[in-house]
């Protein structure tokens, strides 16, 4: 990817010399003419690197570069300062310059020496976002020996070393998010960021912005520009949950960039090239959805170039026990479930998967002070001897399931006095899932 890098001068030549051979290094170039209005065009656009002249009238270099590191202390700065004028150039390396020049120098120093300034910038970022990884990088947090499981990190493995795009499927609280990391983890991305975001949660416009990244002055409240999670991503992955629920409009968009590898932010003619791999998942059958006309085909082959499906909770065979001892381990050290507690755990459905399962076994280690957890500790649903009727109960004749969908989704909103959040929450769906459905059904 090319560099955006300012250059401040209060000299027109200088400016001009250092901008030609930089942009025609590839790098894009702007300018400006004090420190004043370098600290100015911060709030239009916050550039890769500064190169910053020390003698400048008005605010001088040293100046300028405290107010730059003081709004972003990240942001790699290369001071320009006279010749035999070594002291200053330490000055400025003291208060956070990451190189010097002096001048005059050639063409080939100035462009090694933004090479490295470049670099340097790239590995702080990095280490800023790896500071708050650490915990994931070392730990998938994938308990579980089944042979689905197994099955499962087979295919991670194979996979990871690829740059092929990812399709996750399963049902909510299965885990889908944890293979989306294993992936990242075992790839040669790994040094890279792990960038994430959950697609059912933005209405359509504000997605756009979170991809893509927007200009100032690209709609309103835009007041600076701000990089979009598929620039964030570059040399690493971008996870994109609940990839199913995106509308169709943001489908189309969302398949130039697989294609191209490009895109431009909102607000901006600029082409940003970027290097991404793209995991995705959903609970959605997508090859019904295309049938329903709800999602791309050529999208559809785009991401799903390797599928992977993650089983329920209760299809894991042996699986149950070691999660809810490892949370138990993790809630409350030292504390056991009896033999009868486990038995009861195993036979439960746990329609919300390890989610579910993990929040029961939390929320008992804190009502519980017994050192072994019994069956009476767990929650009624959970015990072996409180097992219920089924909220619906199956006619022998058999149902339409579209429609009680729809009978269901009228109810909630009748209920709830049409209020689309409060109906969205007693269904167990995403507001954004619930009109979709509403439109679905034709429901206002």
């Amino acid at each position: 990817m090319s560099s955006s890098i300012l250059i401040v001068d209060d000299e027109k030549n200088m400016r001009f010399v250092i901008g030609r051979a930089l942009a025609s290094a590839g790098h894009d170039v702007s300018e400006a003419a004090s420190g004043d209005e370098a600290i100015e065009s911060f709030d239009r656009s916050i550039p890769d690197l500064v190169i910053l002249d020390q003698r400048m009238p008005g605010t001088d270099g040293l100046a300028t570069l405290a107010q730059i590191k003081k709004r972003h202390p990240e942001l790699p700065v290369i001071m320009l300062t006279a010749h035999g004028n070594v002291a200053s150039a330490v000055q400025a390396m003291k208060a956070g310059a990451t190189e010097y020049l002096i001048k005059p120098f050639d063409v080939e120093e100035l462009k090694l020496t933004v090479a490295k300034a470049l670099k340097v910038g790239s590995l702080v970022r990095q280490v800023d976002y790896l500071r708050g990884e650490l915990d994931h990088r070392y730990d998938t947090g994938i308990i579980g020996s089944s042979s689905q499981m197994a099955a499962i990190m087979e295919t991670v493995d194979k996979v990871a070393a690829t740059s092929a795009t990812v399709m996750i499927y399963g049902e909510s609280g299965t885990g889908k998010e944890l293979i989306a990391r294993a992936l990242h983890q075992r790839s040669g991305r790994r040094e890279g960021p792990f960038i994430q975001l959950s697609c059912a949660a933005l209405p359509e416009t504000l997605l756009e912005s979170e991809l893509f990244g927007y200009e100032k002055g690209a709609f309103t409240g835009a007041n600076g520009s701000k990089p979009g999670r598929f620039e964030l991503a570059d040399s690493g992955s971008l996870f994109l949950d609940e990839i199913g629920e995106i509308s169709l409009a943001m489908q189309v968009k969302l398949l130039r960039v697989l294609e191209q590898r490009s895109f431009e932010r909102l607000g901006s003619s600029k082409t940003i090239d970027v290097d991404v791999r793209l995991i995705g998942a959903t609970n959605r059958d997508l090859t019904q959805a295309i049938r329903d006309g709800d999602f791309r085909e050529d999208l559809y082959y785009r991401l799903n170039v390797i599928p992977v499906r993650m089983p329920p909770l209760r299809e894991r065979d042996g699986d149950i026990a070691q999660l809810a001892e490892h949370f138990l381990a993790r809630s409350a050290p030292g504390r056991r479930f009896s033999p009868q507690a486990l038995r009861c755990l195993n036979e439960y459905g746990w329609p919300g998967n390890v989610r579910e399962l993990q929040n029961t076994v939390e929320r008992t280690a804190i009502l519980c002070r017994d050192s072994v957890i019994g069956p009476d500790d767990l929650p009624a649903e959970v015990r072996c001897n409180g097992r219920s009727a089924p909220p619906v109960e199956l006619p022998s004749s058999g149902i339409e399931l579209k429609q009680v969908e729809r009978d269901l989704i009228a109810q909630a909103l009748d209920r709830t006095g049409g209020n689309r959040t409060r109906a969205a929450r007693l269904l167990g769906i995403s507001r954004h899932t619930l009109l979709y459905r509403m439109e679905k059904y034709g429901l206002d």
